[in-house]
């Protein structure tokens, strides 16, 4: 049986659609005091998957309710996109490790038999703060493969830093394509240039490759410069679609082509499902 969250209703539907499984039915909702409430509707299975994303405090509330409700079963849970992903760190003396605490809040609900999956978790030490089996599943190839469609010409994938790299390499081999990362030059106190360590752009066809675009104040700069530097057109492609506030207008006014993402968050630009990744990895677990 699937369970799909709030966050993740029509994820789920694919998943369920793809590996034949049961959907369930769930009510959610907020009291009026701003509380959640859920409830599986649908019978219980002994076997389950539930598949929710966290963008929200809420989302994770609604996350642990799902779980206490399945309590006692198996559970393989999915969480495509997992929230507090970037505080995986302790900076300043009295900080958290959030996505420790969350990954601890978590974990008793699982059970022995639980089995987390992740996909293109920010920071991959966070699998290790689960008491389970968890993997990072890559949603790279589904976009590597969404782009290879676009039929561009003389393409470069560029990472927009060294951390993602891995990545755009990956879907630069995929698409037989170049490969680079931007490098950043501080001009003055206030300005900063941003151009590709090597490969020289000018009327080729960019792909920017990053695992989320968050607020796309950098990748709205990054791309403005590559197109200044005479790419004939810049793409924007992302695992975890947040865009928060007013990151797509951003990106539009600095003129990228497309927005290509997929639908670890449901947005107007996740063209790219991660349903088959998802029931692929539940396949093996049969």
């Amino acid at each position: 049986m699937i369970i799909g969250g709030p966050a993740s209703q029509l994820l789920a539907g694919r998943v369920a659609a793809i590996s034949g499984e049961e959907l369930a039915l769930c009510d959610y909702k907020k009291f009026p005091d701003g509380e959640s409430y859920t409830q599986v509707i649908t019978p219980l299975a002994d076997d389950l998957t539930i598949i929710q994303s966290t963008p929200s405090d809420q989302d994770l509330v609604y996350l642990l309710q799902l779980l206490d409700a399945c309590r006692d079963r198996k559970i393989a849970l999915v969480i495509p996109y997992f929230g507090y992903a970037r505080q995986d760190k302790i900076f300043k003396p009295g900080e958290p490790m959030t996505a420790r605490a969350v990954a601890a809040a978590i974990n008793p609900l699982l059970g022995k038999e639980g089995r987390v999956y992740l996909i293109n978790i920010h920071a991959p030490s966070i699998l290790s703060h689960f008491d389970v089996p968890a993997e990072n599943l890559d949603a790279t190839p589904l976009l590597a493969e969404r782009i290879a469609s676009l039929r561009l010409r003389d393409a470069v994938v560029i990472s927009p830093d060294k951390g993602a790299v891995a990545m755009a390499r990956t879907a630069a081999s995929a698409l037989g394509a170049d490969c680079d990362y931007l490098q950043k030059t501080r001009l003055s106190g206030t300005e900063v240039s941003m151009a590709p360590k090597e490969i020289d752009v000018r009327e080729r066809d960019v792909v920017i490759f990053d695992d989320m675009i968050a607020t796309g104040g950098t990748m709205a700069t990054a791309i403005s410069l590559l197109r200044q530097q005479g790419a004939r057109s810049v793409y924007l492609a992302a695992v975890h679609p947040v865009l928060t506030g007013s990151a797509v207008l951003k990106l539009c006014r600095s003129g990228v082509e497309a927005i290509l993402a997929t639908d670890t968050l449901d947005r107007a630009v996740s063209t790219v499902s991660v349903a088959p990744l998802i029931a692929s990895a539940l396949k093996r677990l049969r």
